[in-house]
């Protein structure tokens, strides 16, 4: 157990620098789920077999990242509890994940693909599991709400490097060799700057006990990431039918373009919502970003207008990044420090779940509505990814309003 560390003998870290590998991790991501397995999948599969191809292999992927943090989040857990900083986990997961990625952009046949995403999401989630608890390990609970205003700008920064190298490399080997190389480097930064910080103690860990106010957050959280998913995996077909012929841009710098917007106005509601997040209730925080994003992804479901699509996807960026900054301040105030990779692993559920059933229900609801392989299939699946936004806000009103940022 970690005890208590005097003020005068404290190492604080760096919230940038701890932050930094969530930048690396959202790179690889924003390039891979944005743009380049939809891409790959075209590729491989042919552009009529692409939205089926695409949805097995998107829940395969996130069925195995859901079943590695559940194993990795208590052993994690276990070494945290004697002192251990959690960078082997790191260290490992951010290697394989670099061998993976670039395995991903090279492999010839689609059964390869299948095995080098599902090896990515394995890898990734080693990392991710007890990384998601690096803010409480090192960051003492004032600051929480500011650290995890660098986490969310990390992720929208992230998002947007992978975003436009996915948009603008065209030799796929060299974009995976970058995509490995901004992980490694941010991986080799974050432990870096963590190999001298004073770990924050640890409380006695209470029994886990499911109570009505997780369920309900994990619903809530669920449902708006089954939206967030919903939308990051069917807008590149959305691109792809709403282009017309002889258009200047590809559908893949097209769709790359659009995710820039979104990811970098998506750091500045990050940035608006870091002290709204320590200070109010979070139900309004989370619901106003939620809101925004709602809005403006079934307005996009429902133009064909090309000049609508930038300003619409600039007003769902800056939701989503209002919604990234206090949902993280939820999920560190909420869960124990003494098991916290295991909480996050069980609480990320609501992320990995979703990304595995999103493709799964939009492919189930555009094949019963006989809307599979039309050009009218993109827009249903943004206007479902627009409801189950809105199902999520409106369950988090459930939650007593005691449960402030304080």
């Amino acid at each position: 157990m970690t005890t208590a560390t005097p003020s005068s003998t404290r190492s604080v870290a760096d919230p940038a620098r701890l932050a930094l590998m969530w930048f690396g991790i959202q790179a690889v991501w924003g390039a891979v789920l944005g743009i380049s397995l939809q891409a790959r999948s075209v590729e491989l599969a042919g552009a009529a077999g692409s939205l089926a191809a695409f949805g097995a292999i998107s829940f395969s992927g996130a069925l195995a990242a859901a079943i590695v943090q559940l194993l990795v989040g208590p052993y994690s857990d276990a070494r945290r509890r004697v002192g251990d900083r959690r960078t082997r986990f790191y260290v490992a997961g951010g290697s394989v994940a670099a061998f993976a990625v670039i395995a991903l952009y090279i492999v010839p046949a689609l059964p390869l693909l299948f095995a080098a995403f599902v090896l990515l999401q394995a890898a990734m989630n080693v990392a991710i599991g007890p990384y998601q608890a690096i803010v409480p390990d090192f960051i003492e609970s004032r600051r929480i709400g500011t650290a995890s205003g660098w986490m969310a700008a990390m992720q929208s920064g992230g998002n947007a490097a992978g975003a436009i190298l996915a948009s603008v490399v065209t030799n796929h080997l060299a974009l995976g060799c970058a995509l490995a190389t901004i992980l490694l480097f941010s991986c080799a930064v974050t432990v870096t700057s963590i190999g001298n910080a004073t770990l924050e103690p640890l409380v006695a860990t209470p029994r886990f006990t499911i109570t009505r106010t997780l369920v309900d957050l994990f619903i809530s959280r669920g449902f708006v990431y089954l939206g967030f998913y919903t939308l990051l995996g069917y807008f590149y077909f959305y691109i792809l039918q709403l282009l017309p012929k002889h258009f200047p841009l590809t559908p893949t710098l097209a769709s790359g373009i659009c995710i820039l917007l979104f990811t970098l106005v998506g750091s500045i509601g990050a940035a608006l919502a870091a002290r709204p997040a320590d200070r109010l209730d979070e139900r309004l925080v989370v619901t106003i970003g939620g809101g925004l994003l709602a809005l403006a992804v079934a307005v996009l479901a429902g133009t064909k207008s090309l000049l609508a699509v930038a300003p619409l996807i600039a007003l769902a960026g800056v939701g989503w990044g209002v919604f990234l900054c206090a949902d993280w301040a939820f999920a560190c105030r909420l869960l124990p420090p003494g098991m916290l990779a295991t909480m996050m692993a069980i609480w990320n559920l609501a992320v990995v779940g979703p990304q595995m059933l999103a493709p799964l229900i939009a492919t189930v609801i555009l094949r019963w509505l006989g809307m599979i392989s039309t050009p009218a299939g993109p827009r249903i699946a943004l206007g479902l990814a627009a409801t189950e936004v809105g199902i999520g806000l409106a369950w988090i009103w459930r939650l007593s309003s005691s449960r402030r940022g304080e």
